[in-house]
């Protein structure tokens, strides 16, 4: 396998699971893992949000900057985990012991994938045709999609984060689906024993 984990779309849930997974990367239960962080984020509601009401940011924060800070952040501090740019994801196929996802430039594989794209009805992923409802949470006349799951797991493996697992379209839920999954994924690495990270003064 090229790698443990790859998450799929850099908006709010991405990153946030995507820096949970970095900061567990030097622990010992870590050893050996390697992520990735497929960065395509054109179909983030970010790009035009605005944030007063976020706990912890400055009001008037600018969705579309909080990408780019939150890229730039993965980058300083978990160097670790590989940032995938400039390239999007067409098809997700399960093979033996893990998954294969072809890009429009490349094919990965991986033990484990988390999905963490929009949830309009726009999702042209291959491979996940299976597992796409009206979304619970959303008004009917917005056609909003989720992946069908169980606290965000799919299928073995497979994972799904923030508005397409079903959670409304709110940044910090988003956020915190995308750190749920981050923690169950570290909880697995550290053979079922519940795991978190917290860094402290």
């Amino acid at each position: 396998m090229d790698f443990d984990t790859i998450i799929i779309g850099a908006g709010a849930a991405g990153l946030s699971c995507a820096l949970i997974l970095g900061s567990g990367l030097k622990k010992p239960f870590a050893e050996g893992k390697k992520v990735a962080l497929i960065t395509h984020q054109k179909s983030s509601h970010l790009q035009n949000a605005l944030f007063n009401n976020v706990l912890g940011l400055k009001p008037g924060t600018l969705g579309k900057d909080l990408l780019e800070d939150g890229l730039t952040q993965l980058s300083n501090l978990y160097p670790e985990v590989l940032q995938i740019d400039k390239e999007k994801a067409e098809q997700i196929t399960e093979i033996d012991l893990g998954y294969s996802i072809t890009t429009n430039k490349n094919t990965y594989t991986t033990k484990r994938v988390v999905i963490a794209v929009g949830y309009t009805n726009l999702l042209t992923i291959s491979g996940l045709e299976n597992y796409v409802k009206p979304h619970p949470k959303a008004a009917i006349e917005k056609d909003r999609i989720w992946l069908e799951n169980t606290d965000h797991l799919i299928k073995h493996n497979l994972y799904v984060a923030g508005t397409l697992a079903g959670w409304r379209s709110q940044f910090a839920i988003a956020s915190g689906s995308g750190a749920h999954v981050g923690t169950d994924i570290l909880t697995l690495w550290n053979n079922g024993k519940h795991t978190k990270v917290h860094d402290k003064i």
